[in-house]
């Protein structure tokens, strides 16, 4: 009786969150398709390595400057329909990388995919209108949590989809892009029938150059209690970000395995995470500071960096890459945490977004430098990006000296 209470207590939110949860959930389902597959599909365009990275920086680049303009528009014309529209734009955007026939058209996909990728900061937005404050917290970590599980779900999907029968036109990699498309489709549908409008009043139209932030970025940088965290995300999504581009040559052509084996690997990464995030981080983080966490968490993940070109086997690339999924659960949301815990309860919504333009300009930039890393041999991305994680996890530790870092009440 008293775990059907304690379930209902967490379950009990509006119906209508529970709708986006579901999109969510199949969004980034179709979104996380197509991250074991771009690589060996770029190749079989003929572009190199630096250029294949390429199509993740254009990627991040457009959706950096269309969120916000897409954010802002949501609050003029609804919420709906620019969730729709976003939506459609991933449709076409992999149906039409899915049907490629010249590279170009690949990076018009990628740049149209972000110019409408939009749906996550709108479908945060919905939660925010539908939810009262009490509400939020939870809303926003069973959110997280949707999200999360597509993230495991999306890759075992791409690998079933490289075995179905092909269209005229339409290589097995190209399927994954195909069956993304079908899914968003999906999302697409759902939103339209089953989702109403959530804003409760709609706001003028204004748009100049400070809906990105710009200014705010570069100053938020030198923000007490809070620059440092800023720079951390930074710091540890461009690390990253590098990792995540540069193992994927390394697996294809180090361990001479296939993009199938790949989305396996990446579908285990998302299972370990998924698991540490619901049993192990609450206990951690109610009993250990934050920044000891984070520290230990980034230094980890650096070990694991400097082995994979130490043990190039499979077997030891899926130990090291389910030890990755484990202390990959910890940074961002105990940056997040920390964050929240260093802000004011009306410069939340600010912070966080702050935030997430620091990690999306990560996500522009280690693509790319891991490009012109793998062009010089396969192992040189995981020194470079192992020495410099190291150096983000003694960072890290300076976050107890400038910011608060304990749940506790201070």
């Amino acid at each position: 009786m008293h775990l059907i209470q304690v379930l209902k207590a967490k379950f009990d939110l509006p119906a209508k969150f529970w709708i986006i949860a579901l999109i969510a959930f199949i969004n980034s389902v179709s979104f996380t398709i197509i991250i074991p597959t771009l690589y060996p599909y770029a190749k079989e365009f003929g572009l190199t390595d630096f250029q294949a990275s390429l199509l993740t920086t254009s990627y991040a680049i457009a959706q950096f400057f269309a969120t916000p303009v897409l954010g802002r528009f949501s609050d003029f014309l609804g919420r709906k329909p620019l969730l729709v529209i976003s939506l459609i734009g991933t449709v076409f955007a992999n149906v039409l990388a899915s049907f490629a026939w010249v590279a170009w058209l690949l990076f018009a996909a990628r740049i149209l995919d972000g110019l409408t990728g939009g749906n996550t900061s709108i479908a945060r937005a919905i939660i925010s209108d539908t939810t009262t404050p009490q509400e939020r917290p939870k809303a926003f970590g069973l959110f997280d949590a949707a999200f999360r599980l597509g993230f495991v779900t999306g890759p075992a999907i791409s690998f079933l989809a490289q075995s179905l029968p092909t269209f005229p036109g339409v290589s097995p990699l190209g399927m994954s892009f195909f069956a993304g498309a079908v899914i968003a489709l999906i999302t697409t549908l759902l939103t339209i029938f089953l989702l109403p409008e959530t804003l409760p009043q709609r706001q003028p139209l204004t748009l100049d150059w400070h809906i990105f932030g710009l200014d705010k970025i570069v100053r938020s940088a030198v923000r007490p209690r809070l620059g440092h965290a800023f720079l951390l995300t930074f710091f540890t999504g461009f690390t990253f970000t590098i990792f995540t581009f540069a193992f994927q040559p390394f697996f294809l052509n180090v361990l001479q395995q296939n993009a199938q084996t790949l989305a396996i690997v990446f579908t285990i990464i998302g299972v370990a995470g998924v698991v540490t995030q619901i049993f192990a981080v609450e206990p951690l983080t109610n009993r250990f500071n934050l920044a000891d966490i984070l520290s230990v968490s980034i230094a980890v993940r650096a070990l694991i960096f400097l082995l994979i070109p130490v043990f190039p086997t499979l077997s030891a690339f899926v130990v090291l890459a389910i030890a990755l999924g484990i202390s990959n659960s910890y940074p961002m949301p105990l940056i997040s945490t920390i964050l929240s815990l260093n802000s004011g309860d009306r410069e939340q919504g600010e912070v966080q977004g702050i935030n997430a333009s620091y990690l999306s300009i990560s996500n522009a930039l280690g693509p790319a430098v891991a490009g012109v890393l793998v062009s010089i041999n396969y192992s040189v991305p995981f020194w470079i990006t192992g020495i410099l994680t190291l150096l983000t996890a003694w960072y890290a530790m300076s976050l107890k000296a400038s910011a608060r870092c304990s749940k506790e009440a201070s």
